[in-house]
């Protein structure tokens, strides 16, 4: 790429730089701002009279004795608890993401491998089931969970999402699987191996970036769920993103809007540590499911 770029006339490769720095710019500075603004007081950062206070900061000096404050975090973690929340959304998402993973690499193989036409109309039907509104779909679900006792718990929750993302997981693993040349399989079967060692073995290694990529956007559908997430959990089991909701949902408290800018910014930063540890997997099995083999 950068030998590509390197042809181009001058001109043109200012104006493609430029055209870069201000996607860049326009991309990162809303999350920077609300970084920035999570260190200050309410009456700073969302100041009507002059929006450089944000910046100087006169009040929070004068309310927390410094220009920047910590408070809230303090108040989003520790006297909101927020921490619970956090803790619900990673038994939330590792669940959704090992069980997706699981049922998608064995069926997105299954289908694959299957010479057989019901394997089509199965995919068909998982991507229609994959269009509807997320809405449509809980809806269903909240009469039988309120008879059965089980509304509100983290379990349900869980079992909804997988069904909303296995759709999913099972068309973008059956694509990947699709890459591998079936002679791989077949050379394990004939020096001994049974259909699922050679799964294990042989396809599973030279398909990990795929498997990984599928991961990491079934942990962003769990991570990120609003809909299922805050009509199917209780007060007490809210995750991260309906727990912000709720900060904003009572503005009139003093702090808690603070409060969500702080839990905004904590629910945030663990996603762009996630995509940059696993970013050279991401593009291989992106890169991997686009070339068919």
């Amino acid at each position: 790429m950068s030998t590509a770029l390197t042809r181009l006339p001058p001109n043109l490769r200012l104006i493609s730089a430029a055209l870069v720095a201000i996607w860049l710019i326009a991309a990162a500075f809303p999350f920077l701002w609300t970084v920035w603004g999570s260190f200050k007081v309410e009456a700073d950062f969302f100041s009507r009279q002059d929006w450089m206070s944000a910046l100087t900061g006169p009040r929070t000096r004068l309310q927390t004795g410094g220009a920047y404050t910590l408070d809230g975090y303090r108040g989003a973690w520790i006297e909101r608890e927020f921490w619970r929340a956090a803790v619900n959304t990673l038994i939330v998402t590792v669940s959704v993401t090992l069980i997706s993973l699981t049922i998608g690499t064995l069926g997105g193989y299954a289908l694959a491998r299957s010479g057989y036409r019901y394997a089509f109309w199965i995919l068909i039907a998982a991507l229609v089931f994959r269009a509807m509104p997320h809405i449509t779909l809980v809806s269903g679900y909240m009469l039988p969970f309120f008879e059965l006792n089980i509304w509100g718990v983290l379990p349900t929750t869980i079992i909804v999402l997988v069904a909303i993302n296995q759709p999913f997981t099972l068309w973008m693993l059956h694509s990947f699987f699709l890459s591998i040349p079936k002679d791989l399989d077949e050379s394990a079967l004939v020096d001994g191996c049974t259909r699922f060692e050679a799964f294990r073995l042989v396809v599973i290694p030279v398909m990990w970036p795929g498997v990984i990529t599928t991961g990491l956007f079934s942990f962003l559908l769990a991570y990120n769920d609003f809909a299922v997430t805050s009509m199917l959990l209780s007060q007490e089991n809210q995750t991260m993103v309906p727990k912000i909701a709720s900060f904003l949902g009572s503005i009139h408290e003093e702090g808690n809007v603070m409060f969500a800018v702080a839990a905004v910014v904590s629910a945030t930063v663990p996603l762009f540590i996630l995509v940059l540890f696993f970013q050279r997997q991401i593009v291989s099995g992106l890169t991997a499911g686009a070339v068919k083999g």
